[in-house]
C-alpha cells in the first residue's frame, strides 16, 4: 500500500482531461466502501446511469459565422453572480474522498467564483467551512429534521454564517435501497462524525450511524413555517413533475433544483434532463430552475442551459477531484468543465449564456 501511494503522490503519469479521467482515477484511489458509497445508485441503478445516458439522446444545431471572439459565461443565480452557470451540487461526508474534505470543497468554489451547496451531512463543521473560504457564496442543504427546534437552531446559524439560499430535499421522505450500502454500512462510518446535528448538551457531535432521522410528515404547508423564520430564499431540491413544480411556485419558493438525488432515492424515474422540460414549462419563467445529475461534459452544460436551467451542481465529479488532489483537484475539474462548456458555446455561437436557447438542440431518434 505505502509504496503505491508514494508513486502516485507525485501524480499520475498522464494528465487528467476530462471528468471520467477522474472518475478512473478515484476509483483506484479510494477504498472499496468509500467508492461504493459515492457511486451507489439505489436498486438497479437504472436512473443513475440514465441521468448520464439522455444527455447523449440529444444533438446539438450549431450556428456559425457569428463573431464569436468574446464568449462570456458569466450568469447569475438569485442574483449573485458566477463566473460560470456550474456549482457544487450538496454531498455528504467529503472528508472520505479527501482529510480537509468540505474545507477543501469551499476554497475551491471560492477561487472559481462558483456557489457551493453545503450539505446538512457535512465532515466539517459549517464554522470551519465558513472560515476557510470566507468570500464564498454558499447555500446549505437542509434535511428536515422531526425536532423543529433543531431545523431552527441550525437555520439561524446558517443565516447568520452568511449562507445565502436554503436548499431543502424533498425527495428523501425515506431513505432510498441503496443495495451496497447495506452491504459496506459498518465499514464506511466507523470513523465519521457529523459535526452539526444531534443534541447541543453532546458537544454537537452524531455518529453517522444514527444518521440523524429525516422528517417524512413534511408537506407543502410546512414551507410556510421555514418561510416565517428566516429570509434567506427557498430553493426546493429534487422535483420532478409540472405538478409539483406548479406547487412549489404556489407556495412562493425561490428556487427549484430538477434532481433525482443522482439515482439513489427512487430508482425508475426520469433522468434529471428528461424531467427539466416540464418543470421549465410549469413554472413559466416566475422562479428560477436548476439542475444536477449526469454532468460530464461541456456540452452537458449547454443542453441544460437551452432547455431552461439557469444553472447546473456537480455530485460525484467534485468528490472525484477532492480524492484526486483535493481543492487543486476540484479547481482542475471545474476548470475542465468551464473550458469545455466555453468551447460548446463559441462552437454553437453563443457569445453569452442569454444566447443560449432550445433552438440549439435536437433529440435525436435512437
Amino acid at each position: 500500500e505505502g509504496n503505491k501511494m508514494e508513486s502516485e503522490s507525485e501524480g499520475p503519469e498522464m494528465p487528467l482531461v476530462c471528468l471520467t479521467d477522474f472518475e478512473a482515477h478515484a476509483r483506484e484511489q479510494l477504498s472499496k466502501s468509500t467508492w461504493d458509497f459515492i457511486e451507489g445508485g439505489a436498486d438497479d441503478c437504472l436512473t443513475r446511469d440514465d441521468n448520464i445516458a439522455a444527455f447523449k439522446k440529444i444533438r446539438l444545431r450549431p450556428r456559425y459565422l457569428k463573431d464569436v471572439s468574446k464568449v462570456d459565461t458569466r450568469t447569475t443565480i438569485q442574483g449573485e453572480e458566477i463566473s460560470t452557470p456550474i456549482c457544487i451540487a450538496p454531498t455528504g461526508f467529503h472528508c472520505l474522498a479527501w482529510p480537509d474534505g468540505e474545507m477543501s470543497t469551499a476554497r475551491a468554489a471560492q477561487a472559481a467564483g462558483i456557489c457551493y451547496i453545503t450539505s446538512t451531512y457535512a465532515s466539517c463543521s459549517l464554522e470551519d467551512i465558513v472560515a476557510t473560504a470566507p468570500g464564498g457564496l454558499r447555500w446549505f442543504q437542509l434535511y428536515v429534521h422531526p425536532n423543529r427546534q433543531l431545523n431552527k437552531q441550525l437555520i439561524q446559524k446558517v443565516e447568520s454564517l452568511g449562507f445565502k439560499a436554503l436548499v431543502i430535499t424533498v425527495d428523501v421522505p425515506k431513505i432510498g435501497n441503496r443495495r451496497h450500502n447495506i452491504t459496506n454500512q459498518v465499514n464506511l462510518t466507523k470513523n465519521l462524525l457529523l459535526k452539526d446535528l444531534g443534541s447541543p448538551e453532546k458537544g454537537n457531535l452524531m455518529p453517522y450511524l444514527q444518521m440523524s432521522p429525516i422528517d417524512s410528515s413534511i408537506c407543502w404547508d410546512d414551507l410556510s413555517w421555514f418561510q416565517s423564520m428566516t429570509r434567506l430564499p427557498i430553493i426546493l431540491k429534487g422535483i420532478l413533475t409540472k405538478e409539483d413544480a406548479e406547487l412549489a411556485v404556489k407556495h412562493n419558493v425561490h428556487g427549484i433544483i430538477v434532481s433525482n438525488h443522482g439515482g439513489r432515492q427512487l430508482d425508475e424515474v426520469p433522468a434529471s434532463i428528461d424531467a427539466l422540460t416540464e418543470v421549465v414549462a410549469a413554472v413559466k419563467g416566475k422562479i428560477e430552475v436548476y439542475l444536477d445529475g449526469g454532468i460530464r461534459t461541456g456540452n452537458d452544460v449547454l443542453k441544460a442551459l437551452a432547455l431552461g436551467a439557469k444553472c447546473v451542481f456537480l455530485g460525484r465529479p467534485i468528490l472525484w477531484g477532492l480524492a484526486y488532489k483535493g481543492e487543486h483537484g476540484v479547481e482542475e475539474v471545474l476548470n475542465i468543465l468551464k473550458n469545455e462548456f466555453h468551447t460548446s458555446m463559441t462552437l454553437t455561437g453563443c457569445r453569452s449564456v442569454a444566447e443560449i436557447s432550445r433552438d440549439l438542440i435536437q433529440f435525436s431518434r435512437m
